[in-house]
């Protein structure tokens, strides 16, 4: 049997998938066209500051150890994390402050002191929330949905015997609204449309699933930054015999009689038996496979949104911040409509701000501050940027002063910024969108592109482009998707 695969791209999911065809056997080799291995989940440094530069939120920490127990290793040996007390903290303009703890009966409390919402609302809440996500995991989640047995199944008859159970015809906030009442907690849940990149108010119900997640498996944070989740994968696929090809970008994947045999690079063709692209999908067929067939339906997608974010080095420290903390706009669904109709971005953002250095205190100077400032905007579509990354500016400092009561600008010493179309030039991602397509429309979540070619032979796809979607679980769980379509050969 044949056994050379090769991987474009080393994202979390190309190097997950690396690691799993390795381990059934397969002679591995990973492209990359940066210097380094990781996608966006990468690290920098602004004088003694450390940043992540991509995703700062790590949940659901087993699909990670799991790599590592297929190899036969101990995960706690090369890869370390805890867990938060605090999930993270929120902030409105009227002086409300919630804190969202990872125990549930402090999280209850918490929300019944504050908000005056009594534990058995929000109890009913997640419970339906659970509900979503047990019919849902085993069909939608860790197998493919586009192969005819992943319907032949116990499973997905009861799910579709409880279709109005996964509240497709309503909003994430019509279900909120309606469920919640209280306007912060609404808000609250609202936000997490913002996890694959979408809108709340055109998102179906069935994403409140994503709150279970986070409720009931909690947030980490890796001892040594996000970083360490790919480079503990790269130094572990490269154990597993996986040769990485750095600093070599692919130009064409090669396809004959519809059987993708090889690529092409700057320097040479190299063949293989079977490729996976880790690149995004909409450049992997306008770059890599323009002469092939291109599914225009699923290419035309509406797109996720994307951010700006500030990287600022701040000169004190403030105690009454965590790891995670959310800034809230006074009008949420003018911000939306803002950034997914107006494509532009709002003058009262939402402010996600990321200090790593509460947890790893190397992050920082003593006495000092990481900040990761994050703001959702939409995909590039030749916005002007720099007019935008200024107006942008002076709105975030305005609402973290207000909030907070401080001159934030008074105690930036380091600063730098990263834009859609830096996030597109560094990651491949199409208009620098972050989770590939939007899962705005009712039916959006099941219509990502496939985790294999239907037209091409020996091709397939992974990463939060296709298939289950976004954000590093789901792209981890694109990984095992495709290696179990793939038979072992050891």
């Amino acid at each position: 049997m044949n056994n050379k695969v090769i991987i474009i791209g080393s994202g979390v999911a190309g190097l997950a998938t690396s690691i799993r065809l390795a381990r059934k056997g397969y002679d591995v080799q990973v492209f990359e066209a940066n210097p380094y291995p990781g996608g966006k989940l990468s690290a920098f440094n602004l004088g003694d500051f450390r940043f992540d530069a991509g995703p700062s939120l790590f949940t659901m920490p087993q699909f990670v150890e799991e790599l590592f127990e297929i190899c036969g290793e101990n995960p706690k040996e090369y890869f370390e994390y805890s867990k938060k007390e605090i999930g993270c903290s929120y902030f409105w303009e009227d002086g409300t402050r919630l804190n969202a703890y990872d125990n549930q009966e402090l999280f209850f409390s918490e929300v019944e002191s504050v908000l005056g919402v009594p534990p058995k609302v929000l109890a009913d809440y997640l419970k339906k929330a659970k509900k979503k996500y047990d019919l849902t995991e085993s069909i939608f989640l860790k197998q493919s949905l586009h192969k005819l047995k992943s319907f032949l199944n116990t499973e997905t008859l009861k799910a579709i015997l409880q279709i109005r159970t996964l509240e497709l015809g309503k909003s994430l906030h019509q279900i909120n609204q309606e469920q919640l009442k209280e306007p912060h907690l609404v808000q609250f849940f609202d936000r997490f449309a913002t996890y694959n990149g979408s809108n709340p108010y055109q998102t179906p119900g069935i994403m409140t699933l994503i709150q279970h997640l986070e409720n009931h498996y909690g947030t980490f944070v890796p001892k040594k930054g996000m970083e360490s989740i790919t480079s503990s994968l790269y130094e572990l696929a490269k154990r597993q015999g996986v040769v990485f090809r750095l600093n070599e970008r692919v130009n064409q994947i090669i396809v004959e009689n519809q059987k993708s045999v090889g690529v092409k690079t700057g320097n040479a063709f190299y063949p293989a038996d079977k490729v996976c692209s880790n690149m995004d999908v909409y450049p992997t067929y306008k770059q890599l496979l323009n002469k092939e067939f291109q599914p225009s339906k699923i290419l035309e997608q509406e797109r996720s949104s994307s951010a700006i974010i500030f990287y600022w080095g701040i000169s004190r420290e403030f105690k009454e911040l965590d790891l995670h903390n959310i800034f809230f706009s006074e009008d949420y669904k003018k911000e939306f409509k803002t950034i997914f109709e107006e494509q532009t971005v709002s003058d009262d953002p939402t402010v996600y701000v990321n200090i790593t250095s509460k947890d790893i205190p190397s992050d920082a100077p003593k006495g000092c501050e990481n900040w990761f400032v994050m703001i959702n905007t939409p995909p590039d579509s030749d916005q002007d940027w720099n007019e935008l990354v200024q107006s942008l500016r002076a709105s975030v400092l305005k609402k973290i002063n207000r909030i907070l009561g401080v001159n934030l600008q008074d105690f930036i010493v380091e600063e730098d910024t990263l834009t859609p179309p830096l996030i597109e030039q560094k990651t491949e991602s199409h208009q620098g969108a972050l989770y590939g397509s939007s899962s705005n429309a009712r039916m959006a979540a099941f219509l990502r592109h496939p985790n294999f070619s239907q037209q091409i032979k020996n091709l397939y796809f992974c990463g939060g482009s296709v298939h289950p979607g976004g954000g590093i679980p789901l792209c981890l769980l694109s990984a095992k998707i495709v290696s179990d379509q793939i038979p072992r050969i050891n």
